[in-house]
């Protein structure tokens, strides 16, 4: 069985073992380096990547991350620690299901991973501080959580298109009737981030009026900074508690994940076992949400080659206890349950590609809330002068989304793509059975002063 280790027992007796920058520490990290070599001879279905190095609190989301932010996919993982050191060994494919053969792709996978641990490498995945803020004069960082309702998104992106303000990026979560985002703006003239303090006020006080009489715990964050947007939305949706609220219908709604926690009396750890339906990112999710509820990850096992998934952690908390509550005990099985759910968006997939301009997120969500659609997750991105979207869309009654829906939308936008993805069944029975694009007319005709 596989094992996943992300510390050492002998250095967890408490927090400050994990916090601390002792000299020692950073003299054995110093002497002994990572190293990360690539093996594509022993496993006939999968590259298998190796990661040895000295231990150190957070190490192994830090390799996880950098296994989902290079888009591979973690098929199975052989992990084992023995006192300060961990060897991790990733068995993994690309997108499509296949072994990585490029050599300068192989090179990459291991330059970049041995960067983001190697000796002076910053990681500190503690919910103290955001992760990975850094000044940027490119864009004005902009977080929101909040209550969900029909409607939000396209509120929020009118007061940005009002105030001046153009989304290059943006990432969208809805879950249990909460919402949170991460947008990137600039300012409409220079294409820069927006340093007028006086004016970021303003922006934070518009987007906090979005949420006034409706959602008395929103929080607005306004800063000029760079984070990693999934990373950085597990954390905000994990302090608004969305997995302590719950939907009448969730049960009924998907297949519900397993997830159990027990304790090993024997050994001083807590056994987390979670069985879902596999999908992209999931193993990032779980390990992510591990981190911030401050436990650490001595051992486990992962397995993914089946349409389910199979997890197992042995963990305890940073001072070096297990669980020791059952209060704490269903806490982690709500938080693991919420992980996992996050990212499993129901409704439709839509994914506009256009020329980027300033207002056509307003646009677009404005007219998916005048045909009575609410978007339940979002991926919003510019590249170069082109904008690439995708929305996951219900109607506001959480049914299914109908063709002549559809069909109005398509006479209110234009001159651009939309793709419906997924070919979700109520859209095959129709007439219409290959649809899977729509060609819009009127996006950009002038609209009447």
């Amino acid at each position: 069985m596989a094992a996943f280790a992300d510390g050492d027992p002998s250095s967890s007796s408490s927090c400050s073992s994990w916090d601390s920058d002792d000299e020692y520490q950073k003299f054995i990290q110093k002497m002994n380096p990572p190293r990360v070599t690539i093996d594509n001879a022993s496993c006939a279905n999968a590259t298998i990547i190796h990661v040895d190095s000295a231990n150190k609190y957070g190490i192994l989301l830090e390799v996880v991350q950098v296994l989902t932010d290079l888009k591979l996919i973690v098929r199975k993982a052989y992990i084992s620690s023995d006192g300060g050191w961990f060897m991790d060994v990733f068995n993994v494919t690309n997108q499509s299901g296949q072994k990585i053969m490029d050599e300068s792709v192989l090179e990459g996978i291991k330059d970049y991973i041995y960067k983001s641990i190697a000796p002076g490498s910053c990681f500190l995945p503690s919910r103290r501080r955001a992760i990975g803020v850094e000044p940027s004069s490119d864009y004005t960082l902009i977080e929101l959580t909040g209550t969900d309702r029909p409607g939000l998104l396209s509120e929020v992106s009118a007061v940005l298109t009002n105030l001046d303000c153009n989304v290059v990026n943006a990432e969208v979560w809805t879950h249990n009737e909460r919402a949170a985002a991460v947008i990137q703006i600039t300012d409409r003239k220079t294409g820069l981030a927006i340093p007028d303090a006086e004016r970021l006020g303003r922006i934070k006080e518009r987007l906090r009026n979005v949420f006034k009489g409706r959602s008395r715990d929103a929080k607005t964050t306004v800063a000029m900074g760079i984070t990693h947007t999934e990373r950085r939305l597990h954390q905000m949706m994990l302090e608004d508690r969305d997995y302590e609220r719950y939907d009448k219908d969730r049960a009924n709604a998907n297949p519900m994940p397993m997830v159990s926690v027990v304790n090993w009396l024997q050994k001083d750890y807590s056994v987390v076992t979670m069985r879902c339906k596999d999908r992209s990112k999931l193993l990032f999710d779980t390990v992510c949400t591990l981190t911030d509820m401050q436990y650490v990850v001595y051992h486990g096992s992962v397995d993914t080659e089946g349409p389910q998934a199979y997890q197992e952690y042995y963990i305890r908390h940073i001072d070096g206890s297990p669980v020791n509550s059952e209060a704490e005990r269903k806490r982690i099985i709500q938080c693991l349950e919420a992980a996992i759910e996050r990212r499993v968006s129901e409704g439709l997939k839509l994914e506009l590609s256009t020329g980027d301009r300033v207002g056509l997120l307003s646009d677009v969500t404005r007219i998916f809330r005048e045909n009575g659609l609410t978007v339940t997750r979002a991926e919003v991105s510019t590249r170069g002068n082109k904008a690439i979207n995708t929305f996951y869309v219900r109607d506001t009654a959480g049914s299914l989304v109908e063709l002549k829906t559809l069909e109005a939308i398509r006479q209110d936008i234009g001159q651009t793509v939309l793709q419906v993805k997924g070919h979700p069944d109520h859209l095959k029975s129709t007439a219409q059975e290959s649809l899977t694009r729509f060609l819009f007319s009127s996006l950009f005709r002038p609209r009447s002063p």
